[in-house]
């Protein structure tokens, strides 16, 4: 992909980036905060490293001291999972707007992961605009509904092709699909949470959600380290069959206890719902590694130890969350 000069000159470009990260060695521009790239493969690579962790993955070299066979730094990984359930639960159960912010905060810095990424190939986001954008979005989905939700994000989407139209014509079509494709993924599809907790029993709603997804990856992980022997697909080459079938067992058991038990739906509406979890999280992790393979970094920052950064956690939660929504409102309506 042509980029400007390599003085950074060249049409817009200081308008259209709020950000341009700084040159690291071998001559490719580095994000700063969020460390990206985080651990970059060579220029050109077709084979960068692959995120460590994720669901299914085959047993590789020797473990090292606290870490499973994937890489994953096991305990921080745990720990930090453990944070983010309590900062979750505990505003689902006290103050719904509360847990409004908390997303805001979660997928606000996916926001930024997403645009410092981009910039690693030439491609510049208006930081600022997508946030603002996502922000209606997220209050126009909870007090208003899906029509606010729709129109936010239309709103969103004309005022970054507008914006970037002033800004020059060379690099329009990737600059503004870079921003149309932020504003989706991951704004829009987090905005169907605001969605999903306005209803009365909305908290319980994203409880199942969440925790259905988490099991996804958490079935996946250790039924892949146990038993993975057959490799799913050459974009993650660790992810296994073997992995996604202990997903599918975790989500299915998962989540027919839940929707029985929370939302008094049958066992087997749950079982339905978990079993959509599992593809959806798994595709979800394929498409996040095909865009972190295009754009040749492993994570998308190191923010979260044992994780990488927030979008390399929200990649599943983002792929489960509008099935999700839409199941449980077919099955058990308000």
């Amino acid at each position: 992909m042509e980029g400007t000069a390599a003085d950074g000159t060249g049409p817009g470009r200081g308008h259209w980036s709020d950000e341009r990260p700084p040159e690291v060695p071998g001559g490719r521009p580095g994000g700063a905060g969020g460390g990206l790239p985080h651990a970059a493969g060579p220029q050109g690579s077709e084979d960068p490293p692959d995120p460590a962790g994720s669901p299914g993955d085959l047993p590789g070299a020797a473990a090292r001291p606290g870490r499973i066979r994937t890489g994953r730094n096991l305990p921080a990984a745990i720990g930090v999972g453990v944070a983010l359930g309590a900062a979750v639960i505990g505003s689902l159960y006290t103050v719904k707007a509360l847990f409004l912010l908390v997303l805001v905060a979660a997928v606000g810095i996916g926001i930024v992961e997403m645009v410092r990424a981009f910039a690693v190939r030439d491609m510049h986001v208006p930081v600022r605009l997508v946030l603002a954008g996502f922000v209606a979005m997220v209050a126009g989905a909870y007090w208003g509904g899906p029509i606010w939700l729709l129109g936010a994000f239309t709103l969103t989407v004309l005022t970054l092709l507008s914006w970037r139209m002033f800004q020059g014509q060379e690099g329009y079509v990737r600059d503004a699909a870079a921003s149309v494709l932020t504003s989706v993924y991951p704004a829009l599809i987090a905005g169907f949470v605001p969605l999903m907790l306005s209803k009365s029993d909305g908290a319980d709603r994203v409880v199942i959600f969440i925790a259905v997804t988490v099991c996804s990856d958490i079935g996946g992980y250790f039924a892949g380290i146990l038993f993975g022997r057959h490799k799913m697909s050459v974009i993650s080459p660790k992810k296994t069959w073997e992995g996604f079938a202990g997903s599918v067992l975790a989500c299915v058991v998962c989540g027919a206890l839940l929707v029985r038990f929370l939302l008094e739906g049958q066992f087997w509406q749950g079982a339905v719902v978990g079993a959509v979890v599992a593809v959806c999280a798994t595709l979800g992790d394929l498409v996040e590694s095909v865009i972190k393979r295009d754009l040749g970094i492993k994570d998308m920052g190191n923010l979260l130890p044992g994780h990488g950064g927030l979008m390399d956690r929200l990649d599943s939660l983002l792929a489960t969350l509008v099935p999700v929504w839409l199941l449980l409102a077919v099955f058990v309506p308000m």
